[in-house]
């Protein structure tokens, strides 16, 4: 098959290349760096021509509200349109477990758009949501020195190459026309998981757990960030992943 990782050159993309294309696909990155600019359409169209399926890894380079909303928008309209006109059999989207219960973050209303975009749009789509990656642990943690205050909810995050793996494996199959959510093996809470990532990169950082502590401004339930029931389980535990990417505590 043919498969265009929109975003080929960020995080998820530059570990799903050499994935599709060690399976025996031809696999396409495309982003603003070669010439293709979801947001504006600019490259879309040529990009996608002769595909068999897009995979969506892309993402905003603001997480400003306003710009963030208008990314997904915009970057969406333009790839689906371009999609249905390239004949594509299948347009994957990576997008975030719990989007649609975190109203108050600005980042999660503009994924539960792009996921509605592509829910009413012509081209056959898989969803996948994810949990949050190992390697995002530092951004929750914040710069700076000191005491760090995170929430008590839980999270179940994974390693990135276990979404670039289920991505690859779901990019090939068919459609489902759905939503498939992903997760890590573990779950603890927020603030027991940035204690272990600041521990393993041998940051003095303490970690204050506080029920009332917000995640990047949204209020969080029980449920936290963890998935619903059954999701597919990426394999690497935290351990395992602290140690391949050179973390010494």
């Amino acid at each position: 098959m043919k498969v265009v990782v929109i975003g080929g050159s960020g995080l998820i993309g530059k570990k799903l290349i050499p994935l599709l294309r060690g399976a025996g696909h031809e696999a396409v990155p495309a982003s603003p760096s070669s010439g293709v600019n979801a947001l504006t359409g600019e490259g879309v169209a040529a990009a996608l021509a002769g595909a068999d399926v897009v995979v969506d890894v892309s993402n905003s380079p603001s997480f400003a509200d306003d710009a963030v909303m208008s990314f997904f928008d915009a970057s969406t309209r333009n790839l689906s349109a371009a999609a249905s006109a390239a004949g594509v059999r299948h347009y994957v989207a990576l997008s975030v477990v719990g989007a649609d219960r975190l109203p108050d973050s600005g980042y999660m209303r503009a994924k539960v758009v792009q996921e509605n975009l592509l829910k009413a749009g012509a081209v056959p789509y898989t969803i996948v949501r994810a949990t949050q990656f190992f390697e995002f642990l530092g951004a929750i943690a914040g710069a700076g020195a000191g005491e760090v205050r995170l929430p008590t909810a839980p999270m179940q995050p994974l390693a990135a190459e276990d979404v670039a793996a289920a991505l690859a494996a779901m990019a090939v199959g068919a459609p489902v026309n759905g939503t498939v959510e992903l997760a890590g093996p573990e779950s603890f809470s927020i603030a027991a998981f940035v204690e272990k990532f600041l521990a393993a990169s041998g940051e003095p950082r303490s970690v204050i757990a506080d029920p009332q502590a917000r995640y990047f401004g949204a209020a969080l339930d029980e449920r936290g960030l963890n998935p619903g029931p059954n999701p597919r389980l990426g394999p690497t535990r935290f351990e395992e992943w602290a140690a391949r990417a050179g973390l010494k505590g």
